[in-house]
């Protein structure tokens, strides 16, 4: 479900709301490890299928990661119920991150 929010100076933002299957707001994160140089596709789609077979455990669902092998850097996009339970994934699948973000403001 996707809000509009009105700012100051008539200016808008959108806002996204998403719910788990008990009606509760989930949050939107994104998350970025470091050390993944020379990382190939075939890893990428290894490493986010491992936080796949656990997610539901946490309450959490990765929809997408990306991957820059050059500066070793992976980027995955989640929804959950909080920064520590995408975290707790992450660190379970094996390859922990302490850099998440929540995304509370989407245009």
């Amino acid at each position: 479900m996707t809000d509009v929010r009105r700012l100051p100076g008539g200016h808008a933002e959108l806002v996204s709301h998403r719910y788990d299957g008990e009606g509760r707001t989930m949050a939107k994160f994104m998350d970025v490890h470091d050390g993944f140089v020379g990382v190939t596709a075939e890893q990428l789609n290894a490493a986010h299928e491992a936080d796949l077979k656990i997610e539901g455990e946490e309450g959490v669902h990765f929809e997408r990661a990306w991957l820059d092998p050059e500066a070793g850097k992976v980027f995955c996009l989640s929804t959950g119920p909080s920064k520590e339970a995408v975290m707790r994934v992450h660190e379970r699948a094996g390859h922990p991150t302490t850099e998440v973000y929540e995304l509370t403001t989407e245009v």
